[in-house]
């Protein structure tokens, strides 16, 4: 079949590749290996409906990359837990490890190059870093 995938999106939104995050499935998804971002939304908020679309074209022309989305009205525990004041908010993670968190609705420029820095940070690098500032690392 071609073209967009058939029957009615009764949101209207278009989420083909991205994944519904939760309380049970949250913590399995951004600890696991290579890139997650999660967009942080609700159906009421108006900037978080603008940059839906822009989210799930992303998603289609990165499959390497998990595209993850929290409904905070549906999941405010891990709304609180996360301090998510302000949506939609974008979170980057990459092998488990939070690098980049900001509210505000990005425009496609600013999602690819955001992508295109997580991509290409030298992890083992960032490990270290880590590892140094909490006082982990052995001199």
């Amino acid at each position: 079949m071609n073209g967009p995938t058939s029957g009615p999106d009764p949101k209207g939104t278009h989420d083909m590749a991205t994944i519904d995050l939760t309380k049970d499935n949250f913590e399995s998804t951004v600890t696991g290996d290579g890139t997650v971002l999660v967009d942080w939304w609700a159906s009421w908020c108006g900037p978080c409906r603008a940059f839906a679309p822009i989210y799930g074209e992303a998603s289609e022309r990165y499959p390497d990359i998990t595209f993850a989305k929290i409904d905070t009205e549906a999941q405010q525990e891990l709304a609180g837990a996360f301090g998510i004041q302000s949506i939609p908010t974008i979170m980057a993670f990459r092998d488990g490890i939070l690098l980049f968190s900001q509210p505000g609705a990005l425009p496609q420029a600013a999602l690819e190059d955001l992508i295109g820095q997580i991509e290409a940070l030298d992890m083992d690098a960032v490990r270290a870093e880590i590892a140094e500032s909490t006082g982990a690392a052995s001199s």
